[in-house]
């Protein structure tokens, strides 16, 4: 098992700044740490390629172990107030579309001091009915139930009151699904002997209860699975035509005089603010990033974009397994020292017989740059598959990856560990998507000596770059983000990893600035710039991915929720949205398969004076990289092609083109308008890889070899090969000043 586990603040980092780093230890008293520049990270004992290279820190040394604690579900906090302590006779009400009633007690919206037992909670019981749970203290609880489950994935109006004046309670649920299907609806009524207390200083909560106060490390629990919307806390009993009408009202505030609260989840969709719309100003904040821009229990159908109809998307989606940030405590820090040579590092830890490698980024100091070669690390791709276990719940993984599950000790860990968060390939324990992935946690697949997958095969482009002597700064996605082209203008050339798959619009935006600006471009990868994704201005460090309507469909997304809800723009596929990848770099994904790569073949275009450079010293090969670590071959995994009529600019030169591919290489979804028996790599011509070349206007180039397996490709022999060979000549022409010409 894992004894040693950790996480940094930050991924990027600069000379002058502080890196906090953050351990956890399982079972071990002490732990050491040390600094290391990763080289490359595949450890296989058979290739011998593994090197990283120790750095004297002033951090490094021994220190006392710890657990320490991830708290995962997401959940609605409301501050105590002086409305809330005073509450007498009340009625709380929410629309609520159970997930997975059948999973034990949730809360709904409660003001619950579990250590008093004082306050009131509506909750889902354990037999999965709305319940409504008053308390003044020890031995002075009453419980109501309706006595009937909600529906599974129904909206259902839930409401509960107290008469302070004669003891009584009262819990219904009015179904408010299909006119087709049985009604669930129901009510109970009760009464107690004792006059309710307030729940005191605790906060109100919304799709969870309070853990008790001397409980370490997470403060809820019974976290709701499901959509909540239009939560309202009323000073007095309604009647169930008043309940009704309020449920309905847009402005709660101008019909309710005693309205408490009325949350309004519509407002502030993309950020943690939850807005009270009553006069009192209850307003409260989100934990854990639940889901929202989604559809609430008035959606139409009419209109798919939240912002255009904001009173149709007034509900929060919570899962019990959400996660954000692990919030733990640091262990020590280390200030990034000038004349630290740009590149991937790791603080390595070792505790016993295990070890874990805390993987961050240094890049120079803002604003410049200590080489002409840019190398972008693909950070917000490497955040959509953090902590990826797809592989271990999904049925047919085998099928579709050809080859048998194997699980390492990070596998092993997570399996142990479901707080420590999914990745956006993963599903939530109710079956919805994850949309949302955070680096602020242990990711467990982000580091050296893990499967070549995503980060660590990029890893054989930074071996092969030292190799070569080819001299190379570390930038990051997050870098191009936040700081856009005027990251990329200050150098000469930039390669990207081996997948760069996932594209932020100023990320989109600032490479095509570059590219058109005379950048040089080599796109060392498969699969890239595909989907369309968005970073968060208010919450650092988190992904969020909506797979709209075609594509690789490793899950589905909601109907009527394909916007994002931290930008308002249109989720999926970047080709659905006009801007194809192969309208910035010549080529796009056509087909994918896992279990054996092919080769390349020079085509007549290489012959081409333009293309000389690229095959300076190859000779008479024809073959390119019938070799590679990744499938035997250079072109395999995801591949990609040229395809004019999705924006490959004219005058590109195909200089090879892949074949060799086997019968379980296929067509991706969005290539495919229907299915048919040849539709992989045996049967089908479009199932390839095209290495391509085109120059700009303004004296720049784009280079691209459109498969994932090509770094993998590069170590061969000694990284002498004539793929090695192909990527030097390209990288030491682009960093030639002398401007490309465009062709007549």
């Amino acid at each position: 098992m894992k004894k040693i586990i950790a996480y940094t603040n930050v991924w990027t980092i600069a000379p002058g700044d502080t890196l906090e780093v953050k351990v956890s230890t399982y079972g071990v008293p002490r732990y050491r740490a040390d600094l290391v520049r990763v080289i490359c990270g595949d450890d296989d004992p058979d290739r011998g390629i593994y090197r990283e290279e120790e750095i004297v820190a002033p951090f490094s040394g021994d220190y006392p172990g710890r657990t320490q604690i991830m708290p995962a579900g997401s959940h609605v906090c409301v501050p105590s107030s002086g409305e809330l302590k005073h509450l007498k006779s009340f009625t709380v009400q929410v629309w609520v579309f159970p997930t997975t009633p059948e999973k034990g007690e949730q809360g709904l919206v409660s003001h619950w001091d579990e250590d008093a037992q004082r306050g009131f909670a509506l909750v889902v019981d354990g037999s999965g009915a709305a319940a409504l749970r008053l308390g003044a203290g020890a031995g002075k609880v009453v419980v109501v139930a309706s006595g009937k489950p909600l529906a599974l994935r129904r909206w259902h109006l839930v409401a509960a009151s107290w008469d302070a004046a004669t003891g009584e309670l009262a819990v219904s649920q009015g179904f408010a699904g299909s006119p087709f299907e049985a009604d669930s609806s129901s009510s109970a009524r009760g009464k107690a002997a004792f006059v309710a207390a307030d729940a005191g200083d605790a906060s109100l909560l919304m799709a969870a209860l309070p853990l008790s106060r001397s409980a370490t490390g997470q403060t809820t629990r019974c976290h709701f699975n499901g959509k909540l919307d239009r939560p309202r806390l009323t000073g007095r009993v309604l009647s169930a035509a008043e309940i009704e009408a309020l449920a309905w009202d847009n402005a709660p505030r101008e019909r309710e005089r005693l309205l408490v609260a009325g949350w309004d989840f519509s407002r502030d969709i993309g950020s943690t603010r939850v807005a009270d719309s009553s006069f009192n100003g209850l307003h409260g904040h989100t934990v854990n990033l639940p889901s929202r821009g989604v559809k609430g229990f008035n959606w139409s159908g009419r209109e798919q974009n939240w912002r255009h109809a904001p009173q149709e998307y007034g509900a929060i989606h919570f899962h019990d397994d959400d996660h954000y940030d692990a919030g733990w405590d640091t262990d020590f820090t280390y200030v990034v020292p000038d004349g630290l040579k740009s590149g991937v590092y790791a603080v390595r830890l070792r505790a016993d017989d295990d070890e874990w490698y805390a993987t961050f980024f240094v890049r120079p100091r803002r604003g410049t740059a200590t080489a002409k070669l840019a190398f972008l690390a693909s950070t917000v791709t490497y955040m959509a598959y953090a902590n990826y276990r797809w592989q271990v719940h999904e049925r047919f993984a085998e099928a579709a990856e050809v080859f048998w599950t194997t699980l390492d000790r990070g596998d092993a860990f997570l399996q142990e560990h479901p707080e420590f968060g999914l990745s956006t390939y993963d599903h939530h324990w109710d079956g919805s998507g994850v949309r949302y992935a955070s680096r602020l946690r242990p990711v467990i697949n982000m580091a050296p000596k893990t499967p070549l997958w995503s980060f660590n095969p990029d890893t054989h482009i930074l071996g092969w770059l030292e190799h070569a002597g080819i001299d190379y700064d570390v930038i990051t996605d997050e870098d191009l983000h936040h700081e856009g082209v005027a990251l990329l203008e200050r150098y000469e050339a930039v390669v990207t990893g081996t997948h760069p798959e996932y594209y932020t619009t100023p990320m989109w935006d600032g490479l095509r600035a570059y590219i058109a600006r005379g950048g040089r471009l080599a796109y060392l990868g498969g699969n890239g710039f595909i989907w369309r994704c968005a970073l968060s201005d208010e919450l650092p460090g988190v992904l969020e991915l909506r797979r709209a309507e075609d594509g690789i469909r490793y899950r589905d997304e909601e109907p009527g929720e394909y916007y994002l809800e931290f930008t308002g723009e249109y989720g999926g596929l970047w080709r659905r949205l006009g801007m194809a990848p192969q309208a910035l770099v010549g080529v796009g994904t056509v087909a994918v398969g896992f279990d054996k790569s092919g080769w390349y073949r020079r085509t007549p275009e290489s012959f081409d004076r333009r293309a000389a450079f690229i095959f300076e010293g190859i000779g008479d090969d024809e073959i390119l990289g019938d070799f590679g670590i990744l499938g035997g071959g250079a072109s395999g995994s995801e591949i990609d092609a040229v395809d004019t009529m999705l924006g490959t600019p004219p005058h590109t030169l195909v200089v090879a083109r892949s074949e060799g591919h086997s019968e379980n290489t296929y067509l991706v979804p969005d290539e495919t308008g229907f299915h048919h028996s040849a539709m992989e790599g045996t049967h089908n011509p479009k199932v390839r890889a095209d290495m391509t070349f085109f120059e700009t206007p303004g004296g720049g180039a784009v280079f691209s070899v459109g498969s994932i397996a090509w770094g993998g490709s590069l170590p061969h022999d000694g990284y002498e090969n004539n793929v090695a060979r192909i990527s030097g000549n390209v990288l030491r022409r682009f960093l030639d000043p002398r401007p490309f010409a465009m062709p007549e």
